[in-house]
């Protein structure tokens, strides 16, 4: 066993290289992929917690085993991705000599296409979550870039209409185009409602317990 002498040598070397610049963008990379999959399970543990128990059937091992595999799937997939963008943006620039846009968004598509391209329900919230997020980003960069002129009035109101008034339109009469945990918690706040029984599925539950319904 190592003693602390051994210890603080390992150290005190570890740490003499993490000072060293010409190894920055390598490791970069790497804490890049220890940043990625630390992110990636701190917001997918508690939202899969509480989707799970909200409206996943099956026994407690059942939906523990569901979060493991849903947290540990975000965590995977961005620290991946994170790895694949970092690397692939410092080997162009170190091929064509500088930092250029196009290098970014070139590394960003490859990374994207390569992890996140699976159609599967982790990356399929993963990448709507981010369209919602680029489709405002670009609306204020086209208006501080002058191809569109500034709103007089404050766009947002007219924003929420249409987005409320098309996802419930989507949902009453074309669910399935709907993703399953969107179709789930649409369920729970507009369909569920209109089903009871008596007292305790009005107010306490949602459904009636299991054998307490004749």
């Amino acid at each position: 066993m190592a003693g602390p002498e051994h210890i603080r040598t390992l150290l005190y070397t570890v740490n003499n290289l993490l000072q060293q610049e010409k190894y920055k963008v390598f490791l970069a990379v790497i804490k890049g992929f220890r940043n990625g999959a630390v992110y990636g399970a701190k917001i997918r543990a508690p939202h899969a917690l509480v989707m799970t128990f909200l409206f996943r059937s099956g026994s407690l091992k059942d939906k523990l085993k569901a979060i493991a595999q849903a947290t540990y799937t975000h965590s995977r997939n961005l620290a991946y991705f994170v790895f694949t963008y970092k690397g692939l943006q410092a080997l162009q620039e170190r091929i064509q000599g500088k930092s250029l846009q196009s290098q970014s968004f070139l590394a960003a598509c490859l990374g994207g296409w390569l992890v996140f391209g699976d159609n599967n329900n982790i990356n399929s919230q993963i990448n709507m979550y981010l369209l919602s997020r680029i489709l405002f980003a670009l609306s204020r960069l086209a208006v501080e870039k002058g191809y569109i002129p500034q709103p007089k009035r404050d766009p947002f109101p007219l924003f929420a209409a249409l987005v409320w008034g098309i996802v419930l339109w989507l949902f009453e009469y074309h669910p399935h185009t709907l993703q399953p945990s969107l179709q789930s918690s649409m369920n729970y706040l507009y369909h569920d409602s209109n089903v009871w029984h008596d007292i305790s599925d009005f107010l306490v539950y949602n459904k009636p317990r299991t054998g307490a319904q004749k």
